[in-house]
């Protein structure tokens, strides 16, 4: 091909389009594997916070116990278990916050994967269709020009050919067999 005919450039553009889409294809794939850790860490996480949880629950509790037998203490262990209770409901919605952040990251990263993948495929149709353009378009009509180049040579050859010499003796049978 000749890098000045317009399709040339067309056909490059059309294949760094396609790479262009697999490098974003793959960096979407690494967002999603990211992702996807993100989601184990904060399982992890949320498993390791609930043991804690119940038992600040239950230290909760023994606080409020001990607040019945030592009078003088029951406003500064009441006002901790207030503090502790709400500190155990802050960290209980921020765990479900990011649950729900990170639910929401997976689900666009998968929506994000999808649409490279549909991008691919209809980058890939494009490079089919402008391949068969060129092969019906290009290749196919520079087979039958040199086709009939070729036979116009002959033509030219024959018609140009010097003339036959004339047969001045006679020939035996024998010279005349060829074999």
């Amino acid at each position: 091909m000749n890098a000045n005919d317009p399709q040339f450039w067309m056909m490059i553009a059309s294949i760094v389009i396609a790479v262009c889409f697999i490098v974003m294809a793959i960096a979407l794939i690494a967002i999603a594997v990211i992702v996807r850790r993100v989601v184990g860490t904060v399982g992890r996480l949320e498993e390791q916070v609930s043991p804690l949880i119940t038992k600040v629950d239950a230290i909760s509790k023994q606080g409020q116990e001990m607040s019945v037998h030592f009078t003088e203490v029951t406003a500064n262990l009441s006002t901790a278990s207030l503090h502790l209770a709400e500190s155990t409901q802050l960290i209980k919605e921020e765990v479900a916050e990011l649950r729900q952040i990170v639910g929401s990251t997976a689900l666009v990263a998968r929506d994000k994967v999808e649409m490279v993948s549909a991008t691919i495929d209809r980058t890939h149709d494009q490079v089919l269709d402008t391949t068969q353009f060129v092969q019906q378009k290009i290749v196919t009509p520079a087979r039958e020009i040199a086709a009939i180049m070729a036979g116009v040579k002959k033509g030219l050859e024959v018609l140009f050919a010097p003339s036959p010499k004339q047969i001045d003796r006679v020939y035996m049978d024998d010279e005349m067999f060829i074999g």
